[in-house]
């Protein structure tokens, strides 16, 4: 993701997340950690034929965590693989950063999101009270405990 994909990607987080949207501030200020000596984030983007934005996603590297920051795919290409493919690059990004365990949050009433990650070999390991606002929707905290075998597993064909 660069700086020019922050307007598509804008659009498309209010369709998804109309009650809790990034702001652009904070996609500018994720996106400055993402360049540089001291990079520790990752943003992408997925596009279609026609180049429009069609999912994205980011992931935070600290002291050997990764944090999945956030993940979406537009719903015209829900069931398409995007989602697990968008994924899969914060995997081998989590690797490039020695993460040791990768952590998300994910909205507990989001159970196609839930099955996604459990696939990648995330387990709950918790759950954060009214983590969404303003909705006061809870988040299931999800942990990777080894990404380096998430990885490795999808380039073997063991991940669907």
């Amino acid at each position: 993701m660069r700086w020019w994909d922050i307007g598509p990607v804008l659009e498309l987080e209010r369709v998804l997340f109309p009650d809790d949207a990034w702001s652009k501030g904070l996609f500018w200020s994720e996106l400055a950690h993402a360049r540089g000596a001291g990079a520790n984030r990752r943003y992408v983007v997925a596009e279609d034929a026609k180049g429009s934005v069609v999912g994205y996603a980011g992931l935070a590297a600290i002291d050997g965590t990764g944090d999945v920051q956030t993940i979406a795919v537009a719903y015209e290409h829900w069931s398409t693989g995007l989602g697990a493919r968008l994924l899969a690059e914060l995997l081998t990004t989590a690797t490039a950063f020695e993460c040791r365990e990768v952590l998300l949050e994910v909205r507990v009433d989001n159970t196609r999101a839930q099955r996604l990650y459990e696939r990648f070999g995330f387990e709950p390991v918790g759950v954060r009270r009214g983590y969404y606002q303003p909705g006061n929707v809870d988040a299931l905290v999800m942990r990777l405990s080894d990404p380096n075998s998430a990885v490795q597993g999808m380039t073997h064909g063991s991940q669907s």
